[in-house]
């Protein structure tokens, strides 16, 4: 099965922390035993942002680890986010706590479930809360 990867994961991995970094590599090698990885478009522009990363690196980078790029989000994907986006909103209107979250965090959950891929992040609550049928691997 194909995976997912939530840019928190690959920040993980570029951690200097070698508790967190090893943890994400390992996550990451036991998600590409089952299978491909792949990101979605906001993954890798969200990479770009990292202190000392760019976009040469990051092509780089996910040409050297075997991650895939989906740069075409079509539709469904954005449907299904934007639905996500707008529950959550609601949610977040009557009163739930926790982290604010940005339209990113959904297209990324949407294109998973849209896919049929699993998820690979650090952050379950989010996409359990927000897509219950997506499959979820955590580190």
């Amino acid at each position: 099965m194909t995976t997912a990867v939530d840019t928190n994961v690959i920040v993980a991995l570029w951690d200097r922390d070698t508790k967190l970094n090893s943890a994400a590599q390992l996550a990451l090698d036991a998600a590409l035993g089952r299978g491909g990885l792949i990101i979605a478009a906001p993954v890798f522009a969200e990479l770009m942002a990292c202190p000392g990363r760019d976009e040469a690196f990051v092509d780089m980078f996910c040409r050297e680890a075997g991650i895939a790029i989906d740069w075409n989000l079509d539709e469904a994907i954005w449907r299904t986010a934007g639905r996500a986006f707008q529950a959550y909103a609601a949610r977040r209107r009557h009163g739930e706590s926790g982290p604010r979250r940005i339209l990113a965090d959904f297209v990324i959950g949407a294109h998973a479930v849209q896919k049929g891929f699993s998820l690979l992040t650090l952050d379950d609550r989010l996409y359990r809360s927000a897509f219950p049928s997506l499959k979820i691997v955590t580190i």
